[in-house]
């Protein structure tokens, strides 16, 4: 039986991928790095997530990596705190994973993400899903998702508004860009795990509504 890792998994898609992980026959141990105490599950092993437990060892050793760490440079507060959550931080995870032996990695990043970007989100967004491409793991998903619907913990006035827009004129949204659950990017998630694929794969909103 394998062994999943998840990072993030107590924000809005990674607290109901958790859940999906632990309900799937696929995997006999879930790590979950995380700064908040989980409920606990026989098959759950809860990491406190620090630079150095990301930077190595025992814990992560893993056959699936689910990176699910991100924020908002709002959130953030500077863009050197956000640039450490989703660059430096799933990179590190990356690396380290890769070198105890994980044959893929799941990341979750962002509508518009490329490295040549104006926006400095979708400009980090793209450097990082990059940098995780050349690590060289036998299969990268990359997830990039529209706004995210689904119940936060925090407010995020801004995305409030775009929720009701949306679904007010959300019948005159393209699909890539329409919001989506998610719920749906957990189980896209799991589902391409399971698929053993080799190589880099990337699935846009429009493509992750049918879970």
């Amino acid at each position: 039986m394998r062994t999943a890792l998840i990072a993030g998994g107590t924000g809005l898609v990674g607290s109901q991928l958790l859940r999906l992980l632990l309900e799937s026959d696929r995997y006999s141990k879930v790590v979950a790095l995380t700064r908040t105490e989980l409920p606990t599950h026989p098959k759950l092993e809860q990491v406190p997530v620090t630079q150095e437990t990301l930077s190595g060892g025992q814990h992560l050793k893993a056959d699936d990596i689910f990176c699910c760490l991100g924020t908002t440079i709002a959130k953030a507060k500077t863009k050197e705190n956000f640039y450490q959550v989703d660059f430096y931080y799933p990179l590190l995870l990356a690396r380290s994973g890769y070198s105890s032996g994980a044959r893929q990695y799941m990341l979750i990043s962002a509508l518009g993400a490329d490295k040549e970007s104006s926006v400095y989100y979708n400009r980090v967004k793209g450097e990082v899903e990059e940098a995780i491409r050349a690590v060289g793991f036998e299969a990268l998903h990359i997830f990039r998702p529209s706004l995210l619907l689904g119940p936060r913990q925090e407010q995020r006035t801004g995305e409030d508004a775009a929720k009701f827009f949306y679904k007010v004129f959300g019948f005159l949204i393209p699909g890539k860009y329409k919001a989506i659950d998610s719920v749906k990017i957990a189980r896209g998630m799991l589902h391409y795990a399971s698929q053993e694929q080799k190589g880099t794969f990337i699935h846009e909103s429009k493509d992750l509504q049918q879970f």
